[in-house]
């Protein structure tokens, strides 16, 4: 066991410095695995199963070896102190009012420090918000749409619909202004409701920034009955740890396919209305994409710049390895930087693009793809190659599905105008398309009826709805 309240820390050596990565995005889960819901998906969860017999809770020497070597890490500027979980507002306000001010003590001159907040929103109240507020926090907020397809799996530790929280703490973040994003994982539940999901963050929500996570849960055939039951066989008892093993997924796993088209039904509406006013993470990194740049390590060619750390200290590969194959090591016997420029790291990012089948390297869409997040290739491939992307219909689908939008986009940037300026183009499209053609989501609908009109939420879909008795 690592003494996690001694003084000694690691030094930075120099010649490792040089080598290594200039920035990367590390997680940090000050409240390892523990939760204030009980999201029947959340693979994280699980992860108590590492550490059975302590108290999830980060030290004030842990915290501090954190912050002091993630900020003497970075070469570039621009660092961002990430907090995730687990539920961070566990960990309480005066956690976070020792970590901004280790911020301020070992800041950089030339360092912008910016801090992000993921919570599922349940505990944000009026002392939290203001918090956020005054130490200009940007907040997640775990959202899966309007309150049937949320509360399908996005539950309480009773079992019971979370929206009503949910709603109540997003309500406390408008009022003190605190800058939100939204995050909505893509599900069994809603994955046939893009554009409503959509139209109910814009409309209901106000949200003007928001991100699509594909829930991929794998199974064995020994494991799938209890991953069904949300890894446990009840509320109470104690998880199955999950790791990125089987060929299977859980009736909770969004299809491959399904996924694409999810994208495309947000897109045809994001494209006709919402370009420049409204951001979607996959969107903006496909566009990037079609400039050589890629900024999220989904779809780079590589990864490996986006470690977590638990709540001990012990550094793992990634986010969604957080496993015991993967654990590089802990920060309080070994520096960050040390860990994220080891050959396991590097190997670990490289095998992304060493590791590809060959229908993917020789695909149409590979330069924007890369073939998607290693914890996703568990499936054959069309020549009957192991390790191919599960959702790999669904990508080709987006991607060649928004590909002529994209490069309308691209020009328009290029020669100096707002990409924005798509809008009008596709308005044009559509009147030269005829209100009655079919619709290009693919619905098989008419224009007239599909994304040719605005799409009205049922008044069960309004934020204040009440709850159903």
């Amino acid at each position: 066991m690592v003494a996690m309240d001694s003084q000694v820390q690691p030094v930075l050596d120099p010649a490792i410095a040089a080598d290594a990565p200039p920035r990367f995005h590390l997680l940090s889960k000050p409240s390892g695995s523990t939760c204030n819901i009980d999201c029947k998906y959340c693979f994280f969860l699980s992860k108590e199963a590492l550490y059975p017999d302590e108290k999830h809770r980060m030290s004030d020497a842990t915290l501090e070896a954190y912050i002091r070597q993630l900020l003497e890490s970075h070469r570039l500027p621009e660092v961002t102190v990430a907090w995730q979980g687990g539920e961070p507002t566990l960990m309480g306000i005066e956690f976070f009012r020792k970590a901004v001010a280790l911020v301020e003590k070992y800041r950089q001159p030339h360092q912008v420090i910016s801090q992000t907040f993921q919570t599922n929103g349940v505990a944000l109240d009026d002392e939290w918000c203001a918090f956020l507020k005054a130490n200009h926090f940007l907040v997640g907020l775990s959202v899966d749409g309007p309150r049937a397809l949320h509360d399908a799996y996005r539950v309480t530790r009773a079992g019971k619909g979370s929206f009503d929280l949910v709603m109540n703490g997003l309500k406390v973040l408008k009022k003190h202004q605190v800058d939100f994003n939204i995050l909505c994982t893509v599900n069994a539940a809603n994955q046939h409701h893009g554009r409503r999901v959509y139209q109910f963050f814009r409309d209901e929500l106000g949200a003007t920034w928001m991100q699509f996570i594909p829930i991929v849960e794998r199974a064995t055939e020994q494991t799938l009955s209890i991953a069904n039951l949300g890894w446990s066989t009840g509320p109470r008892e104690k998880r199955l740890l999950y790791t990125q093993t089987g060929s299977l997924v859980t009736d909770r796993t969004v299809g491959g396919e399904q996924y694409g088209q999810f994208l495309i039904d947000i897109f045809e509406e994001w494209v006709r209305h919402d370009v420049g006013k409204v951001f979607v993470q996959m969107f903006d990194v496909t566009l990037e994409a079609y400039f050589g740049r890629h900024k999220l390590c989904i779809h780079a060619p590589t990864c490996g710049k986006g470690p977590a750390l638990e709540y001990n200290g012990d550094l793992y590969a990634c986010d969604h390895y957080v496993e015991p194959a993967f654990k590089l090591g802990n920060i309080h016997q070994t520096h960050m930087l040390q860990m994220v420029a080891s050959p396991a790291q590097r190997t670990f990012g490289q095998n992304k693009r060493d590791l590809l089948t060959t229908q993917c390297q020789q695909c149409e869409v590979r330069a924007v793809c890369n073939g998607g997040c290693p914890k996703d290739r568990f499936v054959q491939s069309k020549d009957g190659e192991q390790g191919h992307n599960y959702l790999c219909h669904g990508l080709y689908k987006f991607f060649t599905h928004s590909r002529e939008a994209m490069q309308r986009m691209g020009d328009l940037y290029s020669s100096g105008q707002q990409p924005s300026g798509v809008m009008q183009q596709i308005t044009a499209l559509d009147a030269r398309r005829g209100a009655y053609a079919p619709c290009p989501c693919g619905s098989g609908r008419k224009l007239r009826f599909c994304h040719g009109a605005r799409l009205t939420l049922a008044p069960h879909d309004r934020a204040d709805a009440p709850a159903a008795s």
